[in-house]
């Protein structure tokens, strides 16, 4: 592991205008995630890659997490429509007896 220093971009949003604050933060990246930041990052500089990674990793996380809490939901309907055709199976038997 290799320590690297990370500038990561906060963006607060205003009225108007979007203003950026910046922290520092230290994160421990692998020598050939390092080095892939630096072979991709083009004219960029490698804050501004890791940022950008980071923020398309979290977004890919939360779409990831909707997906998946959408698919429960509709998957609950589906045990609902089950639910009903057996009580309603039921309700038939218990008319016949």
């Amino acid at each position: 592991m290799l320590q690297y220093s990370l500038v990561v971009i906060l963006v607060v949003e205003g009225t108007d205008m979007r203003t950026a604050t910046k922290a520092i933060k230290t994160f421990s990246l692998d020598k050939e995630v390092l080095a892939e930041v630096k072979r991709t990052r083009g004219a960029a500089s490698e804050s501004e890659r890791v940022n950008n990674l980071l923020r398309f990793a979290l977004d890919l996380e939360k779409r990831a997490s909707l997906h998946k809490e959408a698919a429960g939901f509709f998957q609950a309907a589906e045990d609902r429509r089950e639910r009903r055709a057996y009580e309603a199976a039921t309700i038939a038997s218990w008319a016949r007896d």
